[in-house]
């Protein structure tokens, strides 16, 4: 089983939590100083005031590619800390916080990405069909091939870095920590909505929103635990983000991108949070019937019996 394989190996419950600290440090320190430096160089220290946020400091650096690569540059440090930390303060196989079959099922990650990639795409140029005011249109092939290239090499990154992270590390910690499986899904699924906090998205929809990102985690965490891995997980968040890269944009995003259109619909909880109510449960029965899951009690909210399995 996916949780308790990870009792192979040291799983202190005070290994976990300096882990976590040292991920973090590689993450949003070391990784943020491409950033933080392209900030201050380019800031206009005689006009901070006007500065209301963020984004803000973020479009003073340059262009939004620009931008995007640095904020990159960050998960990438976090996933060299993520591989550190499992390997030598765990002395684990890292294969074993993406997968618990013999090796990584690529057929799945692939399967998973193009289902939600072309159902996203979709929905956005039917949106766009219906209520062609809602978008402006923004395509520019210069900067769209630049954006094209970091999603292709870079954003992989953030998304597998985030999915091994919460879903593949944590879920596992809390898990082997609490005896629970339903602690293993719940508890990574909240920290991955408070990591979304600080988003510009949250300024401008309020805490409430942060239930979507919330609720986007749980789904990715019941593929994890019902599907004994991290594959369609991986797939997932990968083909979500790539849309929303590629296709639309707001500037009332985290991340602002090169991307073909801007949506320039006044945006609210409800019209965010209604279809994803109704998409995530959408696609837990789609890959439950595809791949003949079952047990469903037992596998999310059982007890972990850590005699047992150790």
């Amino acid at each position: 089983m996916f949780i308790t394989q990870a009792l192979n190996f040291k799983t202190d419950w005070w290994r976990y939590l300096l882990g976590f600290f040292i991920i973090f440090i590689f993450w949003q320190f070391i990784g943020a100083i491409p950033l933080v430096v392209a900030m201050i160089a380019n800031l206009d220290f005689s006009n901070l005031e006007s500065i209301e946020n963020a984004n803000e400091l973020l479009s003073n650096i340059g262009s939004k590619n620009l931008v995007l690569f640095l904020l990159m540059l960050g998960f990438l440090f976090g996933f060299i800390g993520l591989y550190f930390v499992v390997k030598n303060l765990h002395q684990q196989d890292f294969k074993s916080i993406i997968t618990s079959r013999e090796t990584v099922d690529y057929r799945r990650i692939l399967h998973s990405f193009l289902i939600i990639f072309v159902v996203n795409t979709s929905m956005i140029f039917i949106s766009y069909a219906i209520s062609p005011e809602s978008f402006e249109y923004n395509f520019k092939l210069e900067p769209f091939l630049i954006l094209l290239s970091i999603c292709i090499f870079l954003l992989p990154i953030q998304t597998t870095f985030e999915e091994l992270l919460t879903r593949g590390y944590l879920l596992q910690g809390f898990g082997i920590a609490l005896k629970s499986k339903a602690a293993a899904f719940i508890f990574p699924s909240l920290i991955f909505g408070l990591l979304h906090i600080f988003n510009p998205e949250i300024n401008k929809l309020g805490y409430g929103f942060l239930a979507a990102y919330i609720l986007m985690g749980m789904t990715w965490g019941i593929f994890t635990i019902m599907d004994d891995g991290n594959e369609l997980s991986i797939g997932a968040h990968y083909a979500n983000n790539l849309v929303v890269f590629l296709f639309v944009t707001a500037d009332w995003h985290a991340i602002q991108s090169d991307a073909v259109f801007i949506s320039v619909e006044e945006p609210t909880i409800t019209s965010m949070l209604i279809p994803a109510l109704i998409y995530y449960p959408v696609l837990i029965y789609y890959f439950s019937k595809k791949y003949k899951w079952n047990n469903w009690s037992e596998k999310l909210f059982g007890k972990i019996n850590i005699e047992d399995e150790s």
